[in-house]
C-alpha cells in the first residue's frame, strides 16, 4: 500500500490476534485507518521512492558535474602553514620577494665519510651535485666547499642545499624526487654515505597502503554480521560510496577557493565513509522495524525518514557546527579543513534523505534477501500497544545500569579521567624528519645532520633584515655579532644581501633541536631582547622566520583561539540539542559528556606519542610532539561525532518518554533499542578510522588514533554506561524546560513516535470511518 494513498494500521490483541510478544500477523489480518499527513522529510522520501530512477540519474549527473568542475577549475592541496600577521609570515614574505632563488622548496644533501675534504670525496660529491643540478625542477645547487659552506667541525659530514623551482613540495612530481633519490643512491660506495632530506623527499617516500579499502571491507563484514543479509548490508555501503564519490570530486573545487592542506582530503574521505555508513545503518535498522510492525515498503520508507531521518539531520547538523568552529582559529589550513569536511558531511546528509529512499524503492521489498548462513536472531517482537520489544540482552544491561547507577557513574568518570591524564604532560611542537621511520632517507639525513653539526642544524632560524639606505654595513655586523653572542646559538652565517642590496638574510643555527622548548625560548629572546637592542637607533627592520619559528607562531595563535573554538562549538551544539530534545539538562549533560570523551581521546594520543612499547605498535618509535592544530581538528571531529551517538540514543529515549512519561522505563527502552545499532556503528567507525593509523604521515596517524580511541570510549563508557547512569540519577529532571522556552522553541519531533504512523485497531471488526 502507498503511504497517503491507503491506510496503515497496527494490531492489538483480540480473539484472533497472536499472543503478546509475538510478531505481527500477515497483512490480510489488519485494518487501516487513515494516517496523519507525513512531515517534509517523509514527503521527500515518498517522492524519491516513487521517482527512484530519476533520483539515481540525478546523482549520476551530479557526480559527473562535480568531477568536471574539479578537472576544469580544481586547485591543488597545500603544504605548510603560517600564522597570519606573525613575525615568521613576514619573514617568509620578504624571502619570497627579495630572495626568489632561495624561496623555493629545499632538499638537503648530506654526505658522511671518513674525511669529506679528501680529494676522492670532493670528486664524488662534485659529480653528485652536478648530476642533481641537471635534473628537472632543480633551480640551483649550493657548493658546500665554497666560502661559507657547510662542513662539520670534525670533517666527517657535509651538507648542501638543492633549491627547487617549486615553493610547495606537493607540486614536486614524485617521479622527479625519486630521480634525486636514485642519483644519491648511485653515488654511495664503501666509506661514503649519502642521504637526502626535505618535505618533498618525505612525500616521495611515504607508502600508500590502500588501507582505506581495508576499512571499507571490514565495515562490510560488520554490516553482514549485524543484518545477516547481503541486501541489508549493501544499502549502507552503496549510500556511503555514492556520497563519497561526489564529495571527493568536489575537493579540487574547494581547493580552488580556499587553501586546503594535503591531509584534509584524507580526513574528509574517511569522515564521509564513516558518517555515510553510520547514518544508513540507523535508517536501515529503523526501516526494518517499521516493516516488522506491518508497513509496506513505501510507507516504511516514509516513516523511516520522518523519524530516523530527523535524527540524521540533527546529527549531521552537530558535525557541521563542530567543523565550522575551525574558522575561529583564523588560519587558512583550518578553513580549508573545515570546508572539506563540511562538504563531505553535507553530501552524506543529502544522500540520506534522497539517495537512500530511492535505493529502498528498488531493494526495500528484498531487504532480507541473500541471507547468510548465520544463526537466526529472534524475529522482531511487538507489544500490545504496537511497539517493538527490545532485545533481552540489552534490556538486561539497561536494568543492570539502572540498579547500580551510582557505581556506574563514578566508574565511568574515573575511567575517562584516567585515560585523559597523559595529556597533562603533552609536548606541543611540529613532528619533523626525526619522527620518520628509521629506514627512510629523510630520517637518515636528519640523524646525520644532528650527529655532525648538532641538533639545531635541522631547524635553522632565518633572520631577514630590511636595511635602510641611511644605515651602513655596521648595523648588519652588529646584528650578526649580537646574534652570535646569544646563549643557545651554535652558529651564525655571514649576511647575504639580495641583488638590490636592501635586504639581508642571516641563518642562525640553535644549539637545540627544533622540537625542544629551549629553541622556542631562543626565538622569543631574539625577538623580544636581542634584535631590538641590536637595531636600536637604526631603521633596520628584522624578522625571524623559518620552519621552526613558523611552528612556534602557529602554536601560539592556536593556543590563543582554542577557548573561543571550544566555547563556540559547545554553546551552538547545546542550543541545537535544546531545540531537538526540548530539555536544558539533556543539552548540558551531553556537552559535558562529550568534553570528557574528547579529553580521554587526547590522553590516549598523548600516551602513544610518548613512544615506548605503545608507540612502537603503531610506528612511533621516538617521543613525538603534538602539533597544535591536531587537537583542534580532533576536537571539531570528535565533538561532532560524539553528538551523533547522543542523538541516536536520546531520540529513542525521548520517544519512549513522550509515550509513557516514565523516565526509568524510557532510559531502559532507549538504551536497549539503540545498543546494537550504536555498537555496530562504533565498530564501523573504528575500522574506518583505524585505516589511517598505518600512514607514514604522523598527522594522519595521530588523527586515526584519536578517532579510534574517542569512538571506542564514546560508544562504550559514555553511551552505554555514563549517560544512562546519570539520567537515572537525575530522574524526571532530565526533561526540565522553562515554560517560557517551552512556548517559544520550535518542535523538531526528532523522536519517532509510532503513534504518528500506526493506529491500534482490532482485527475482528472493520474500523469505523472518522
Amino acid at each position: 500500500m502507498r503511504y497517503g494513498d491507503a491506510t496503515i494500521a497496527s494490531v492489538t490483541q483480540s480473539t484472533t490476534a497472536p499472543p503478546t510478544g509475538a510478531a505481527f500477523p500477515p497483512d490480510h489480518h489488519r485494518r487501516s485507518p487513515g494516517p496523519p499527513r507525513p512531515g517534509p522529510l517523509g514527503r521527500l522520501a515518498g517522492l524519491a521512492y516513487r521517482r527512484r530512477g530519476r533520483v539515481l540519474i540525478a546523482w549520476a549527473v551530479g557526480l559527473v558535474f562535480a568531477f568536471g568542475l574539479s578537472a576544469a577549475f580544481g586547485g591543488e592541496t597545500a603544504n605548510g602553514s603560517s600564522a597570519p600577521g606573525s613575525d615568521s609570515e613576514q619573514a617568509q614574505r620578504l624571502l619570497a620577494e627579495r630572495f626568489p632563488a632561495q624561496s623555493g622548496d629545499i632538499v638537503r644533501v648530506v654526505v658522511r665519510a671518513g674525511d669529506v675534504t679528501g680529494a676522492d670525496v670532493r670528486r664524488d660529491v662534485g659529480a653528485l651535485l652536478g648530476e642533481l643540478g641537471r635534473l628537472p625542477h632543480v633551480a640551483s645547487v649550493e657548493d658546500p666547499y665554497s666560502a661559507g659552506g657547510t662542513i662539520a667541525p670534525d670533517g666527517r659530514t657535509l651538507a648542501a642545499r638543492v633549491y627547487l623551482d617549486v615553493t610547495n613540495p606537493n607540486d614536486m612530481p614524485v617521479e622527479d624526487t625519486e630521480r634525486l633519490l636514485a642519483a644519491a643512491g648511485a653515488a654511495e660506495r664503501d666509506g661514503l654515505e649519502v642521504a637526502l632530506g626535505g618535505r618533498a623527499v618525505q612525500l616521495a617516500e611515504a607508502t600508500q597502503s590502500g588501507s582505506e579499502l581495508i576499512g571499507l571491507l571490514a565495515a562490510a563484514v560488520i554490516l553482514l554480521i549485524m543484518f545477516g543479509s547481503v541486501v541489508a548490508a549493501g544499502l549502507p555501503l552503496a549510500m556511503a560510496i555514492g556520497a563519497l564519490a561526489v564529495s571527493a570530486s568536489l575537493v579540487g573545487v574547494v581547493a580552488a577557493v580556499v587553501t586546503v592542506p594535503d591531509f584534509a582530503p584524507i580526513i574528509g574521505m574517511t569522515l564521509g565513509i564513516a558518517l555515510g555508513i553510520d547514518y544508513a545503518l540507523l535508517l536501515v535498522t529503523r526501516f526494518r522495524e517499521w516493516r516488522a510492525v506491518g508497513l509496506d515498503p513505501e510507507a516504511a520508507t516514509v516513516a523511516t525518514l520522518d523519524t530516523a531521518g530527523r535524527a540524521v539531520l540533527v546529527a549531521g547538523g552537530t558535525v557541521l557546527v563542530s567543523m565550522s568552529g575551525l574558522f575561529a582559529v583564523g588560519m587558512s589550513i583550518m578553513n580549508g579543513t573545515a570546508v572539506v569536511t563540511m562538504v563531505a558531511t553535507l553530501v552524506v546528509v543529502v544522500a540520506a534523505v534522497t539517495l537512500f529512499p530511492a535505493l529502498l524503492g528498488y531493494l526495500g521489498r528484498r531487504i532480507d534477501r541473500l541471507r547468510l548462513p548465520l544463526p537466526r536472531r529472534r524475529a522482531a517482537q511487538v507489544a500490545p500497544d504496537g511497539h517493538l520489544v527490545p532485545a533481552a540482552g540489552w534490556s538486561r544491561w539497561s536494568g543492570l545500569v539502572r540498579r547500580h547507577k551510582v557505581l556506574a557513574a563514578v566508574a565511568g568518570v574515573a575511567v575517562l579521567l584516567a585515560l585523559a591524564a597523559p595529556f597533562l604532560g603533552v609536548h606541543f611542537g611540529l613532528p619533523d624528519a626525526g619522527n620518520d621511520p628509521e629506514d627512510t632517507s629523510n630520517r637518515q639525513a636528519y640523524d646525520m645532520l644532528a650527529e655532525g653539526f648538532g641538533p639545531g642544524e635541522n631547524g635553522p632560524l632565518l633572520v631577514v633584515a630590511q636595511v635602510s639606505p641611511a644605515d651602513d654595513e655596521a648595523a648588519l655586523r652588529r646584528l650578526r655579532a649580537d646574534l652570535g653572542d646569544t646563549a643557545g646559538v651554535a652558529a651564525v652565517s655571514p649576511p647575504r644581501l639580495n641583488p638590490a642590496g636592501d635586504t639581508a638574510l642571516i641563518t642562525v643555527v640553535p644549539t637545540t633541536g627544533p622540537q625542544e622548548a629551549a629553541t622556542e625560548d631562543l626565538v622569543q629572546n631574539l625577538r623580544d631582547e636581542v634584535i631590538p637592542a641590536a637595531t636600536a637607533g637604526t631603521r633596520t627592520d628584522v624578522h625571524v622566520g623559518g620552519a621552526t619559528a613558523a611552528t612556534i607562531d602557529v602554536n601560539a595563535l592556536i593556543a590563543g583561539r582554542l577557548a573561543l573554538l571550544i566555547g563556540g562549538v559547545v554553546v551552538v551544539s547545546m542550543l541545537l540539542l535544546l531545540v531537538a530534545f526540548r530539555s536544558v539538562v539533556i543539552a548540558v549533560t551531553a556537552a559535558v559528556m562529550n568534553l570528557l570523551s574528547v579529553a580521554a581521546a587526547y590522553g590516549v594520543v598523548a600516551f602513544f606519542l610518548e613512544g615506548g612499547w605503545a608507540g612502537r605498535l603503531v610506528g612511533i618509535d621516538t617521543a613525538t610532539p603534538m602539533a597544535a592544530f591536531v587537537p583542534v581538528i580532533m576536537f571539531a571531529l570528535l565533538f561532532g561525532l560524539s553528538m551523533d551517538y547522543e542523538v541516536f540514543l536520546i531520540s529513542r529515549v525521548r520517544e519512549s518518554w513522550v509515550r509513557t512519561r516514565d523516565n526509568s522505563r524510557a532510559i531502559v527502552s532507549g538504551l536497549a533499542s539503540t545498543g546494537r545499532v550504536i555498537t555496530a556503528a562504533a565498530a564501523i567507525m573504528i575500522v574506518v578510522f583505524a585505516s589511517l593509523v598505518p600512514s607514514d604521515q604522523v598527522f594522519i596517524k595521530v588523527f586515526g588514533l584519536g578517532m579510534v580511541a574517542a569512538i571506542l570510549v564514546d560508544a562504550t563508557v559514555i553511551r552505554m554506561l555514563l549517560v544512562p547512569a546519570v539520567m537515572h540519577l537525575l530522574g524526571r529532571s532530565n526533561w526540565w524546560l522553562p515554560r517560557g522556552l517551552e512556548r517559544r522553541l520550535p518542535h523538531l519531533h526528532v523522536e519517532g513516535t509510532p503513534d504518528a504512523f500506526l493506529r491500534p485497531v482490532t482485527t475482528a471488526e472493520p474500523t469505523p470511518s472518522r
